[in-house]
């Protein structure tokens, strides 16, 4: 079964927190489906972005469950966050 990646993957999440995981790891923090696992997650940002992720971290809060996607090195979280229009 396969599952479209926008139906996972909903949206960027932008904060300053997040803005700073960005400049520091490398990463995107997303709001994910909250029946999603961290592999779910993972295929559906390597396959929306055409990017390799070193790992992916959940958090469920009351606004939702997150995902920050670290990436690997090769790419750069802040073009990638270009890309999407979170600047």
């Amino acid at each position: 079964m396969t599952m479209d990646p926008y139906s996972i993957v909903l949206y960027p999440f932008v904060t300053e927190k997040s803005m700073g995981h960005m400049e520091k790891n490398n990463a995107l923090e997303f709001v994910v489906k909250r029946t999603a696992n961290k592999a779910l997650i993972k295929k559906a940002v390597e396959k929306m972005f055409s990017v390799k992720v070193k790992s992916v971290n959940t958090q469920i809060t009351n606004k939702g469950k997150h995902a920050t996607v670290v990436f690997m090195p090769e790419y750069k979280a802040e073009d990638l966050g270009m890309r999407i229009g979170v600047f």
